[in-house]
């Protein structure tokens, strides 16, 4: 399983994706994410129904960032399977392994990759390793009020704005926004900060990325949906927080982000996300419990079909996420045993 995990991101670093990158200012990288048209790999095959699905339970745990996504796809294939019976509890990726271990979901997803303590202990309990796919790509997003004149942040600065242990090197915390914009800015209004609760994902994802494992300040806003992140902020013009790009609203704008202090400095875009250039890239991944000695049930073997399909990869682009090609698709796939 371990090397499935390691395959995709492989593909997406040697540029097998099929995707040329433009030749941009190598600073500041469409500083400001401008609206795109992402577009499904043409060569994803159609999904059409296959007969024997009589039905069947598909129990989904985990991600909120999923939630919209995960909903779709289900109601996709439930309108060619009428008699599947799928349910979706969507309190955070943490909880998907827990509910996978206790027999309560056949399908978890997670925003973040399995820790190794939650794998361990899925081993410990069924004597496998349990499949970990990724099913769509993310990019997380720092968002601020649209009216904010910042463009573009890196993680140093982001780190003294959110952890109280900066572990990045800043020497002091990042209080107001004069800090990032300088005096001469005139902002001199304290800094608000929004995130995620620790049984996000997310949460997760940005303090391994961003904060280098270090602490969460306790003044950050930490608050149970993504949703709502971007709504805060979008009614704060001091706000600043983090989460998914497909949940993106009129009133809030995406920062370009860079590594290190000094850039370069890469917008949330398609492009940036198959590059893997936005610093603040991931997949979003389900997990399935299947006993590697039996085969995969119907009911599941198909609906990962549908969503390596075209029409599950639509689903995607329309939860606003970026789509798997049709090469990584089939890679995952053919691991499987499965034939799309």
């Amino acid at each position: 399983m371990k090397d499935l995990i390691a395959f995709v991101p492989k593909l997406l670093l040697f540029g097998l994706v099929n995707l040329a990158l433009c030749t941009v200012n190598p600073t500041v990288r469409d500083a400001q994410a401008q609206t795109e048209t992402i577009r499904v790999d043409p060569a994803l095959p159609e999904y059409a129904p296959v007969p024997g699905i009589a039905g069947g339970n598909i129990q989904v745990v985990g991600s909120e960032t999923m939630n919209n996504m995960m909903t779709f796809w289900l109601e996709d294939f439930q309108s060619m399977y009428d008699e599947i019976r799928p349910e979706i509890d969507s309190k955070g990726s943490s909880n998907a392994f827990p509910a996978l271990i206790a027999g309560q979901a056949n399908l978890g997803q997670m925003s973040r990759e399995p820790k190794n303590t939650e794998i361990a202990d899925f081993r410990s309990r069924y004597g496998y390793d349990p499949l970990v796919l990724p099913t769509a790509i993310d990019m997380v997003a720092v968002w601020v009020h649209k009216n904010n004149p910042i463009e573009k942040i890196s993680f140093e600065e982001l780190d003294a704005i959110f952890s109280s242990t900066r572990l990045r090197g800043a020497r002091r915390r990042a209080t107001h926004w004069t800090d990032l914009l300088g005096s001469g800015s005139g902002n001199q209004r304290p800094i608000v900060c929004y995130g995620r609760n620790a049984a996000s994902g997310t949460y997760g994802f940005f303090k391994q990325m961003v904060l280098n494992q270090g602490d969460y300040g306790p003044w950050v806003n930490e608050l149970s949906g993504s949703s709502i992140v971007a709504q805060a902020i979008g009614s704060n013009p001091e706000g600043i927080g983090y989460s998914g790009i497909g949940f993106q609203t009129a009133n809030v704008k995406p920062l370009s982000v860079s590594a290190r202090r000094g850039g370069p400095y890469f917008a949330p875009q398609t492009k940036f996300a198959y590059s893997r250039e936005y610093p603040l890239s991931r997949f979003l991944y389900i997990i399935l419990n299947h006993d590697p000695r039996q085969d995969l049930d119907p009911t599941r073997r198909e609906f990962l079909r549908y969503i390596y399909s075209r029409q599950g990869q639509e689903q995607v682009v329309r939860d606003g996420y970026v789509p798997l090609t049709a090469e990584m698709a089939s890679s995952i796939l053919g691991k499987l045993g499965i034939e799309q």
